[in-house]
């Protein structure tokens, strides 16, 4: 019943909202019935939020509801006539409610002639132990039962609960001009970069019995059945009960409890010094502390005395206190501190409905002051101060010793971090700490978290005498992230510790190359022996290595894959390391490639023609274009390929299932390029761009070599003709390769139309230009100056004076100079453009300019003294090629 009496802490509540909490001054402002009461000085029940009206919608009904519930909690609280256990118990009965229709609501959408059963709300954190706070977010797990749960048509149950799953969020999560019920978050769930939104019952027993991690023990201290199918979810807490309760204590156990307290000192930089600013949940003797202490003393006892397994934190002091297993006086400090840590928690969210566990400073901090009732941020401070050095002091007292490795305790961890070399300790600290959390599926094993503990030590040191130690770690963290599993990679490490500073400088320079490692861990198995460092063999050496004699074809893809992703990737450490000239290393890719291309080639030739048989007189020609025609890759290039075939386009092979000779070799090349490109459980090999072929896209993918002839003859445009200069068979017999040289050579020496070769080269850099800008100011391809311009203007000189042509770039170049169609310069003007662009595809990919120590290392690759010199050295070469090119008449001579 509404109290009838004015109430002058309800009036004074009142007041203090509209002067300083604009979320509640809006409130009062849209709930005049409400707002009428309360300004008399009447609380009305909090049962009056609810809105009986089966024809609104269930998320208004619900956002207005939770309005409401807003408004009543926070007046009743700012008055002092709902305690702490009334506000938290008020909001999280809402929550309970709030999410139980949602899924009701979602499923009875769907299946309305159904019971709805089957799905069940387990309710962790807050929410689970009754203590919400103002405005907090609720950590469900969403679990569901595929023989109950209802579903549509031959909808599978998994679909289905994840369709619900998705519905509930939105019922509760959508926020329009009422605001929004709940803010949901469902990564509490087991490994959530990984599994659906709602799992299968029986799944998530089997991985809290086997794989769940030690704050997971934790978190489930609080958890309860919410919503939903609560029988459903009673059963599956009585299943994994022995995960959370163990009654032994064993060693494993306390490094349990060792792992939880030290999550608790903060992955926060910020926030920790007391005073405005100061985080009251995560911060050095706050909230999170308190919970902590109690949780981590009920894991000890809690398995042997069920009395002590109570969800919230004040009731799990109080019990722990009269078991005899904490101080009471201890225990009556950190209830204390919880419920005026917890009030004013409430105080900062009141304002403006935030999320936010931070005083703020300045005249902010006496806002929330006053919000309270006091004078201003001092008092405030004032008030808490005490609590705040008591909690700090009694949670002290339980941080266990540290062992030689590196620390766990924030302060000892920087002071570490910072002896090894790291200038961003804080971003180094939290990492580590996320990390040691578990935070990824590789790290949450027991084995792994172990290994991690044993390799940090020596890692830590090799990152920090790295030369980008932040840089290290991000791109350490981001491969972790995607490793399956690391204990392997980790105890490599641990074992060759040159290794681990090699593995800095990569993840310093090199993201490629971290990335590669991130998909397969095992590549740093081939730095072990240092032939890693030397050249790749001849083409033939490597097409031996990559045949695999199992005879399986899809085993033979996966080999090649793997061979080609150890010597790409042995040829990136090969420039990190300064171990090789880039050109070297451009030129082994090439043939790392061209050997990937005979096996794959040879593989996929025997596989087809196992059904089709083979066309007599005739074979397959692979022509290679542009970079790899030239023998010169980057650790980023694809394959420009033809197609030829050899022979009588009008015949037929010879097998179980013939196919003409045009239709045969076009799905021959089909496959091919699915071999060459196709990611497999091995990885992804090449994109292959087959456009150059005759007619580009609208052609054929396969042609014949003389209807190539004929159309390199009558119909190709100068900048195919362009292309050609570049021309190499790299698959092939003897005879067929010489007599597709042949071809190239006749075209080359004149047997082509007579086009304006400068007109039309210059068109097309222009449109080039328009449409491929520059990447960035070091794109040293797209840049005016830059390769492309370089290849231009040699290809335009090739084919206007039939000369000089070859391949190989570099010895085309030389061979211009001798004839005096070059200028002496431009040999070292293409050296340094290709040693940069392919250092710079491994090191800075987006062309923008990378930070001093990586500038340090691409001067180095280049062979020049710092990186002001190589950046004179690039603009210089760049002014030579435009001299050239224009001096030929590119550009129009502007």
């Amino acid at each position: 019943m509404m109290a009838t009496l004015p109430d002058p802490d309800i009036i004074g509540a009142v007041a203090r909202a509209h002067a300083h909490a604009p979320f509640l001054h809006m409130i009062l402002a849209r709930e005049p019935a409400l707002a009428a009461a309360l300004e008399r000085g009447v609380l009305p029940p909090l049962a009056a939020v609810a809105i009986d009206d089966a024809a609104m919608p269930v998320a208004r009904r619900l956002r207005l509801e939770r309005r409401r519930l807003a408004l009543l909690v926070a007046i009743g609280d700012l008055a002092g006539v709902l305690d702490l256990t009334a506000v938290t118990g008020a909001l999280s009965t809402f929550a309970d409610r709030a999410l139980d229709t949602a899924i009701r609501t979602a499923m009875l959408e769907r299946t309305p002639d159904a019971a709805p059963r089957g799905f069940v709300a387990i309710a962790l954190g807050k929410q689970g132990s009754h203590e919400l706070n103002y405005s907090s977010d609720i950590d469900p797990i969403l679990l569901f039962d595929p023989a109950t749960l209802p579903c549509r048509g031959k909808e599978e149950p998994q679909e289905a609960a994840v369709r619900i799953a998705k519905r509930v969020v939105e019922l509760l999560q959508a926020r329009d001009g009422d605001g929004y019920v709940l803010r949901v978050d469902l990564r509490l769930r087991p490994s959530p970069e990984a599994t659906p939104a709602a799992l299968p019952v029986d799944a998530a027993i089997g991985y809290y019995e086997s794989q769940a991690l030690p704050w997971e023990r934790a978190a489930f201290i609080r958890a309860r059945a919410a919503a939903g199918d609560i029988a459903l979810g009673q059963r599956f807490l009585e299943t994994i009960r022995p995960f959370v309760w163990r009654r032994a204590l064993d060693f494993g156990a306390i490094g349990e409890i060792r792992g939880i307290s030290r999550r608790i000192r903060d992955h926060h930089a910020q926030g920790q010094a007391f005073g405005p600013g100061f985080d009251l949940k995560r911060g050095r003797g706050g909230i999170r502390e308190v919970e902590f202490f109690a949780q981590i003393h009920q894991l000890i006892h809690g398995g042997r005395d069920p009395g002590l397994r109570a969800p919230a934190t004040r009731d799990a002091l109080a019990a722990l206190a009269a078991g005899g297993w904490i101080d009471p006086a201890n225990a009556a400090a950190l209830s204390d501190s919880y419920a005026v840590l917890r009030t004013i928690e409430h105080r900062v969210q009141m304002i403006d409905d935030r999320q936010t566990h931070h005083l703020p400073t300045g005249e902010a901090l006496d806002n929330v002051a006053r919000l309270h009732g006091l004078g201003q941020g001092a008092d405030l401070l004032d008030l808490l101060r005490p609590h705040i050095g008591s909690t700090a002091r009694i949670y002290d007292a339980i941080e266990p010793d540290e062992g030689d490795g590196l620390s766990h305790d924030r302060a000892r961890l920087t002071g570490q971090l910072a002896s090894a070399g790291f200038a961003d300790t804080t971003s180094a600290v939290q990492r580590i700490e996320q990390w040691r959390a578990g935070s990824y599926p590789a790290l949450r094993s027991p084995a792994a978290l172990a290994a991690l503990e044993a390799v940090l030590p020596g890692l830590i040191d090799a990152l920090g005498t790295s030369p980008d130690p932040h840089a290290a770690m991000l791109r350490l963290d981001a491969m972790l992230s995607r490793l399956p599993s690391a204990i392997n990679f980790l105890r490599l490490l641990e074992a060759r510790p040159a290794l681990a500073r090699l593995l800095g400088a990569i993840l310093s320079h090199a993201a490629p190359l971290a990335d590669a490692l991130g998909q397969r861990a095992a590549l740093l198995d081939g730095l072990i022996d240092a032939t890693a460092l030397d050249a790749v063999g001849s083409v033939a050496q490597l097409a031996v290595e990559m045949t695999n004699d199992v005879g399986d074809y899809q085993a033979q893809l996966d080999h090649v894959r793997k061979i080609v992703g150890e010597k790409r990737f042995a040829l990136g450490t090969q420039i990190v390391a300064g171990a090789a000239d880039p050109l070297d290393v451009s030129a082994g890719y090439a043939r790392v490639a061209e050997a990937a291309i005979e096996v794959l080639a040879q593989a996929t030739i025997a596989e087809f023609a196992a059904k089709h048989g083979r066309v007599a007189g005739s074979e397959l020609v692979v022509l290679a274009l542009g970079r790899m025609g030239g023998g010169a890759l980057t650790h980023a290039s694809d394959l420009d390929l033809i197609y030829l075939f050899t022979g009588d386009f009008a015949a037929e092979s010879d097998g179980e299932k013939p196919l003409g000779a045009v239709l045969y070799y076009n799905r021959l090349a089909q496959r091919l390029t699915a071999a060459l490109s196709v990611a497999t459980a091995a990885g992804p090999l090449y994109e292959v761009d087959t456009r150059l072929r005759p007619s580009g896209t609208q052609g054929p993918l396969s042609v014949s070599l003389d209807g190539f002839a004929r159309y390199q003859r009558e119909s190709a445009w100068s900048w195919e003709h362009m292309a050609l200069t570049r021309a190499r068979p790299v698959f092939g017999a003897p005879a067929a390769r010489a007599a597709t040289i042949a071809v190239i050579d006749a075209v080359l020496a004149g047997d082509r139309p007579a086009r304006d070769i400068v007109a039309d080269a210059t068109t097309m850099r222009a449109d080039m230009a328009a449409h491929k800008p520059p990447a960035g100011p070091l794109d040293a391809k797209m840049l005016p100056g830059g390769l492309v311009d370089l290849e231009f203007a040699v290809h335009v000189v090739q084919l206007v004076h039939r000369t000089g042509f070859d391949a190989n770039l570099g010895r085309a170049i030389d061979g211009l100079i001798a004839a005096g169609l070059a200028p002496a310069a431009l040999r070292p003007a293409y050296d340094l453009l290709g040693r940069l662009l392919v250092t710079l595809r491994l090191v800075a990919p987006d062309a923008q300019e990378p930070g001093p120590v990586t500038q340090a290392l691409i001067a180095r690759a280049v062979g020049l003294a710092d990186w002001p010199e190589t950046l004179a050295a690039f603009e210089r070469t760049r002014q030579e090629v435009l001299q050239y090119w224009h001096q030929i008449g590119g550009g129009n001579g502007t």
